[in-house]
């Protein structure tokens, strides 16, 4: 086995080594994955796209994206990964802001994809693999007939991808071209995944249970290409489909999110019983606050194997070891070594320990700018530190705990109230299979907690459970915290990597009024 790292070269050290496994179960070998990337490659470049242009994706999980990734990255080019739930207007939105010259779009998501192609003005070219989409050219016309060979003019590439950030319309996420060779580029990144003790080769595979277009996913997952792991793709996230996945292949690390969690420990105890992982070293959790219950609960049932990391798209962030965590329960760690936390008052001093404030991250190894918005960029910096809106605290060792975030937090009677927190213990009850918590208008109070359920499977909503929920609650949390009212959903809307959209659950109570929903 080669010691090789970087995508590009451990693929032509040893081309018939698995490197992909589609979710149908298709294999695809590190010399087949090169071969399509560079196809892709001269493709863009006979298109007459030059480093510093972008391409765009609305792709599932497949072979494809992570081709399309690799051609990006070693042609210079901005890949942005675009979410495929997102309807036609968002999409071209994307597409137009950041400058797209090329889209590749699945057949699966046709509707939303013409609707886009419609509204986007200007020279793009747009493609389908999956099947025909009205107006768009097969995927199969853009490589047909382009060499396999290197491109001539290799340069690193960036992702660029988009978050809301704290307010407004999503904003691209863009830093400069490193202007390095793609693999050097690439091993450099390897840094990030090594601070949880993953390292080259070394037997590793990963498994991707969520969407290619999260910023943290798409990382790990090239990440897992860059040092000549096997990586296994999913394509819609299922917990028993992920514990056989795990048996099947010896998983050994994959990235996940709380929400996966509570999904897994709901399993009943003889599926559970039914799947080996114990091939598992490192389940690597971020996106969200995890409930302490669960998280003991995975750790009992999975070992000490689960870090977890704080960080945002815009860079920087915590980590915690599992024994870090087991002796400071709820932390999300201390600071990278390259990067800095501060938590500060509305006034921008630093808040003492254990005291609540907005968390200010920065980032050693470069900066970023959200594209063609200067004043956003400014808007949430200080002193060099940005802000995505988070509230926690620090305690008197520097590790940093998670309340809430800033535009989530329910003030009631002038009191600060966090939803996560009652989330959390929400989430403990086994008659509730997820929880939303947030503030409804209130005529004295200003806001009043309103918690909306998704009952676990076979429970019945109704005042009931509502009357159970509310005496649970009270038990756990202050009176000031406990749940004024409750409401039933079927399905909490959520995207596939457990992201809970709570706006669309709370825009209806706000109509007419004065709303804090930013």
């Amino acid at each position: 086995m080669s010691d090789v790292v970087g995508f590009y070269r451990y693929a032509k050290a040893e081309p018939e080594r698995v490197a992909l496994v589609d979710p149908d179960g298709r294999e695809t070998t590190a010399g087949g994955l090169l071969a399509e990337a560079n196809r892709l490659s001269h493709a863009f470049a006979a298109l007459g796209l030059r480093a510093g242009d972008g391409v765009a994706t609305v792709l599932p999980n497949s072979t494809e994206m992570i081709a399309v990734y690799l051609a990006a990255m070693q042609s210079g080019l901005y890949i942005c990964p675009v979410n495929w739930h997102l309807a036609g207007p968002e999409i071209a939105y994307i597409v137009s802001d950041s400058e797209a010259r090329v889209v590749v779009g699945h057949a699966r998501f046709s509707g939303a994809l013409r609707a886009a192609a419609a509204e986007v003005a200007g020279d793009v070219r747009w493609y389908s693999l999956g099947g025909d989409v009205a107006g768009f050219a097969p995927y199969a016309e853009l490589i047909d007939g382009q060499p396999d060979t290197d491109p001539p003019e290799r340069t690193a590439g960036e992702p660029m991808h988009y978050t809301s950030g704290t307010t407004g319309r999503p904003k691209g996420v863009r830093r400069r071209l490193s202007g390095l060779d793609p693999d050097d580029l690439s091993a450099l990144t390897t840094g990030f995944i090594g601070m949880f003790g993953v390292q080259p080769h070394d037997g590793h595979v990963h498994v991707c249970g969520s969407p290619l277009y999260h910023t943290a996913v798409l990382r790990f997952a090239a990440c897992a290409m860059t040092m000549g792991h096997l990586l296994v793709l999913m394509d819609h996230w299922d917990p028993e489909e992920m514990l056989r996945l795990i048996e099947e292949h010896r998983g050994t690390y994959s990235h996940m999110v709380p929400t996966q969690f509570h999904r897994l420990l709901a399993l009943p105890e003889e599926v559970k019983a039914r799947y080996d992982v114990s091939s598992l070293r490192n389940v690597i959790h971020a996106a969200a606050p995890c409930p302490v219950d669960v998280k003991q609960r995975m750790l009992a049932w999975w070992g000490p194997v689960i870090y977890e990391y704080y960080a945002a798209t815009e860079g920087g962030g915590t980590l915690v070891t599992p024994e870090q965590w087991l002796a400071k329960p709820g932390t999300v760690g201390l600071p990278w070594a390259i990067s800095e936390i501060r938590v500060v008052d509305d006034g921008g001093e630093d808040c003492p320990p254990d005291t609540p404030g907005t968390v200010y991250m920065r980032m050693h190894t470069g900066d970023f700018e959200y594209f063609k918005d200067r004043e956003k960029t400014e808007e949430n910096r200080l002193e060099g530190f940005f802000t995505v809106g988070d509230i926690g605290y620090l305690d008197e060792d520097g590790y940093l705990f998670l309340c809430d975030r800033k535009s989530d937090m329910i003030i009631s009677g002038g009191v600060n109230i966090y939803p996560a927190e009652i989330e959390n213990v929400l989430l403990t009850h086994p008659k509730v299979g997820d929880a939303a918590v947030f503030g409804i208008p209130h005529d004295d109070w200003g806001e009043e907690v309103k918690a909306v359920i998704e009952p676990a499977t076979g429970v019945a909503p109704g005042d009931d459970l509502a009357a159970e929920l509310t005496a649970f609650c009270a038990e756990r949390l202050a009176k000031f915290k406990v749940p004024r009212s409750f409401d039933w959903i079927d399905e909490m809307p959520r995207d596939p990597n457990g992201k809970l959209y709570k706006r669309t659950l709370k825009e209806p109570f706000w109509e007419g009024r004065t709303s804090r929903i930013v």
